[in-house]
């Protein structure tokens, strides 16, 4: 039974790099996230970079986490790549393998923004976060 849907507008900032600040948005207009889940999101994201000419530096990247970078009408993160707070918070947190929970219930709403990157690389940035430009 699915639920009425409820259309926004999503901002995906995929990272292929961390250290080179090397991101690129995906926009989504009239994305549903009371029917579609955190699986779902990840899928028509790299559906997106395998289709789209812009990404194709992305194509190869083994890209296999999403977190929230903010929240719409509140406080954005001060690192301009990635949000590194909220690390063990259900609601920055997106599993994509749960394809029971919607994208509505981590609180994401309009204008969201969302980080899409590989954990691995992540965890390393995280550890020493130098920028190399």
């Amino acid at each position: 039974m699915s639920v009425e849907p409820q259309n926004v507008t999503l901002t995906i900032r995929v990272i292929k790099s961390f250290p080179f600040r090397n991101v690129k948005p995906i926009i989504l207009l009239n994305y549903d996230i009371n029917n579609n889940s955190a699986k779902d999101l990840y899928e028509d994201c790299m559906q997106h970079i395998q289709k789209t000419g812009a990404f194709l530096p992305f194509r190869k990247t083994p890209f296999d986490f999403l977190k929230v970078y903010n929240h719409a009408q509140r406080t954005k993160s001060l690192n301009l790549v990635v949000n590194f707070d909220h690390d063990d918070d259900s609601n920055w947190i997106l599993d994509i393998e749960n394809e029971g929970k919607k994208l509505s219930e981590y609180d994401i709403s309009n204008e969201t923004e969302i980080s899409m990157f590989v954990l691995k690389d992540y965890l390393t940035f995280k550890e020493n976060p130098e920028e190399k430009w």
